[in-house]
């Protein structure tokens, strides 16, 4: 049977290593926080957990990430390269630089293992739901050996292309999202100022060529301004700063993310480093 070391049982890693556990896998977990990996356990009794990322990594075929950043990824890296089997896939979930895929491929193929760059769109809701997008870099054969195990909790995987390129595709992901969000909220906006009945506008323009996931997911709480929930501010404007940092490495004009960008700046600066990004309306009304 394949074992399989997953890191990370945050909002996003805590659900898909639960699809994976029920899914039947032989899984071993860990998390920094030993109460969130005991507490994930409560729900997942068929599972292993680990109270070291030495632990977690030995004797696995596969082992998954799913933590914060770069930094998280590479001393993860560090740890585990000397310890783990020639031949082991690490599949990381992060969402991070390209360069940093890059690296952490170069560091594993130096010691006979795989690494996958495989960042996730669909948001909390995907991850619990196992309908998250997720887009790969690295090795295709290996990719192909990987994929019915992704399939666990995604409704769609694809190939992008060489180390990298995964993390490239979830660059291009949150570009759109940052735009369509700010236009949503500059809508909802406009049609609170002009006194329509919101809800009705949503059923008409939801149904035609302004429909996105943003629309039909978030409009409610955007009117009803609850943002305790989601993909946080933090997080967007981590995966901001790196599209922004690589699009200068490429001569890429990306004005409206630029701004954007900013825009969820002022919201961390009012405190809102936490609410789900949605909160671009807030800010428009503050």
């Amino acid at each position: 049977m394949t074992n399989i070391g997953f890191i990370g049982l945050g909002i996003m890693g805590g659900p898909m290593a639960s699809h994976l556990s029920n899914n039947g896998y032989n899984l071993s977990v860990f998390n920094r926080s030993k109460e969130k990996s005991e507490k994930w356990l409560t729900k997942n009794t068929k599972a292993k957990v680990c109270f070291s990322i030495k632990d977690v990594s030995t004797d696995c075929d596969i082992i998954i990430l799913c933590v914060g950043n770069d930094n998280d990824v590479r001393k993860i890296i560090d740890e585990i390269k000397s310890v783990i089997r020639p031949g082991t896939v690490v599949i990381d979930h992060t969402t991070t630089s390209a360069k940093l895929a890059k690296e952490m491929n170069k560091i594993l193929a130096e010691h006979g293992s795989y690494f996958l760059d495989a960042p996730v769109s669909g948001g909390e809701v995907g991850a619990q739901q196992g309908t998250l997008s997720v887009m790969v870099g690295g090795d295709k054969e290996i990719y192909l050996s990987v994929e019915k195990l992704l399939s666990s909790y995604s409704r769609f995987t694809k190939f992008m292309g060489p180390s990298g390129h995964g993390q490239l595709t979830k660059m291009v992901n949150q570009i759109c999202i940052a735009g369509l969000i700010q236009s949503l909220a500059e809508g909802l906006h406009f049609s609170k100022k002009v006194g329509l009945e919101t809800k009705d506008v949503i059923e008409v323009i939801s149904k035609g060529a302004a429909q996105s996931w943003q629309m039909d997911n978030r409009w409610k709480s955007m009117i009803e301004d609850d943002y305790n929930h989601g993909f946080a501010v933090d997080l967007m404007r981590k995966d901001l700063d790196i599209v922004l940092e690589h699009a200068k490495t490429v001569d890429a004009n990306l004005e409206i993310t630029v701004l954007v960008n900013s825009f969820y700046e002022n919201i961390q600066d009012s405190g809102g480093g936490r609410w789900d990004t949605s909160s671009l309306l807030k800010r428009l009304e503050s």
